[in-house]
Order: structure tokens, then sequence, then C-alpha cells
């Protein structure tokens, strides 16, 4: 199945990828924001996120802007857009998965990260987020 990933979809995605030093969300917030993200990345609408709709390799594709293999600071702040005080800046969030500490995430790290938080948010573990288990998840702290 080719599935692509349009770049409008990268912005719920990358939240999604490395909300692990994100703030709590206010309700409201979390609500709107989750229903977006959920909406973007159940690419082929069957009610749930599988696995495989999370970690695309095309999403990794088009975040890495330069093609160097790592997503930068400055290429996920371009995405998340400015920033905002008392959020945590694109460097905050990347230094949380960053493993070889280069300031940089490469596609292996992006995958952790990715998979810790979908296994933190997978409650009833059957490897697919639904609706709600996204919603509860969304914007939530990993540690």
């Amino acid at each position: 199945m080719n599935v692509s990933i349009h770049r409008g979809a990268l912005v719920p995605l990358t939240l999604a990828l490395v909300a692990l030093a994100a703030p709590d969300l206010r309700a409201g917030e979390a609500a709107a924001s989750a229903g977006a993200g959920f909406r973007a990345l159940d690419v082929n609408h069957d009610g749930v996120v599988s696995k495989y709709e999370y970690d695309g390799d095309r999403a990794f594709a088009l975040l890495d802007g330069d093609h160097d293999g790592k997503l930068s600071a400055d290429e996920l702040q371009a995405l998340l857009g400015a920033p905002v005080d008392g959020v945590p800046t694109a460097a905050e969030r990347i230094v949380i998965a960053d493993l070889d500490a280069d300031g940089k995430l490469d596609e292996n790290e992006l995958r952790r990260a990715a998979e810790m938080r979908y296994g933190a948010m997978d409650r009833n573990g059957d490897g697919n987020l639904d609706q709600d288990e996204f919603a509860a998840g969304f914007g939530v702290r990993v540690r």
C-alpha cells in the first residue's frame, strides 16, 4: 500500500513524535489538537492509528528538510512555528530523545521516541490507537 503524507499532516505527526517534553495541554486545546492529529494520522480512515501510520518512512523524509538524515531544531521549529513563552522550544524538545547529544534527531532516535510515545498511548495494548487513546495521551508527557 502506498501511503503519502502531505506536508500539512506533518505538524500533528511531529507534535506526536516529539511531545516528550510538551507541557500538559488544557482540556480544550488538547481535544482540538488531538482530533486534528488523529484525522491527519489516520490516513486510511479506518478509525484507528496503526503503528505504520504513526511512524511512516515518508514522514521522516519530509521532516528532514535538508535531507541530511537528521531532524534539526531549526527544521522542527519551522514546523512548530515561532517559539511561545512557557512552551518548550524545538531544541528543548529534541534534547529529550537525542541519545548521542548532537543536537539533532536521526531516524533511529526519532523512531525510538515515537515508539515510546505510541506504547504509552496504546492503553489496551492492541497495537492500534483509537480516538479515545489518542486524545487521552495527546500532549501528555512521557517520562
